[in-house]
């Protein structure tokens, strides 16, 4: 009897692979001097227990970036993809034409909106295009896509966050919308709930999307996050990336299956 397999993620680095599990997470980094690096742990912050729709999602959300300072601490070359100049340089440039553009009157409230969440997400976007980062995103999705399908397994995977854009840029535009309509005194309160709002809905139809694959609207909303998966978000990773990757993942492995499982 196959043994059943676990509910993996991860997250990719300038110089290599975070990979979580339910219980535990293990960092692989190459450092300067060429040196695979890891780190593991159990995690101090776990969501299992929260099962409430709507409020799960944002619950696993801050697990996973409850996982990053433990990073930090038991690895200090691991690089964050937010530390680097040009992903700080992107998201100053997005936030001060994300501010003219959801202020203009010369744009439908609906245009406003969905032109502003578009251009929240154009750092990301940027920082990945053609770089280490965009490899290691490709390896950490084989190597997991390895772990639960077996060989064959694509740079893009079915459970990426990416595939997340389509939810949450709908939900946002939504909410914003909505909120412009409170009396304006209240309109900062009802935009900052309505942003909330749209990530906890997003995660909900996220988490609807990975459970029914075969559903035509499932598929329609993925294929906005398989398209950047595909065509900027991931590329082909090296041996030796690889390698960095299947390392974080035998470490996290190890801890899941560990005596006190």
């Amino acid at each position: 009897m196959s043994e059943e397999k676990l509910r993996l993620g991860g997250m990719a680095l300038p110089n290599g692979v975070l990979v979580h599990g339910p219980r535990s997470w293990a960092c692989a980094i190459r450092n300067d001097a060429g040196d695979i690096e890891v780190a593991s742990a159990y995690k101090t912050f776990t969501a299992n227990r929260v099962t409430r729709p709507f409020l799960r999602g944002p619950a696993r959300l801050a697990e996973a970036m409850a996982v990053i300072p433990q990073v930090k601490r038991a690895l200090p070359a691991a690089k964050l993809p937010m530390q680097s100049r040009k992903m700080i340089g992107t998201m100053l440039a997005a936030a001060v034409a994300t501010k003219q553009v959801t202020e203009s009157q010369r744009l439908r409230p609906v245009a406003r909106e969905f032109l502003g969440g578009a251009l929240s997400l154009a750092p990301a976007m940027l920082a990945l295009r053609g770089s280490e980062l965009a490899a290691y995103h490709g390896a950490e999705h084989i190597s997991i896509g390895r772990y639960e399908h077996g060989d064959g397994a694509q740079k893009e995977h079915e459970r990426c966050g990416g595939h997340l854009v389509g939810p949450l840029v709908a939900t946002t535009v939504v909410g914003n919308v909505l909120a412009g309509l409170a009396p304006v005194q209240h309109r900062r309160n009802a935009r900052a709930v309505a942003q909330i709002g749209a990530v906890a809905a997003s995660t909900e139809i996220f988490g609807w999307m990975t459970r029914n694959p075969g559903n035509l609207l499932a598929q329609a909303l993925s294929r906005p996050g398989h398209e950047l998966q595909h065509r900027l978000s991931t590329a082909e990773p090296t041996p030796e990336q690889l390698d960095v990757a299947e390392a974080a993942l035998a470490a996290c492995l190890e801890l899941e299956h560990g005596p006190d499982r």
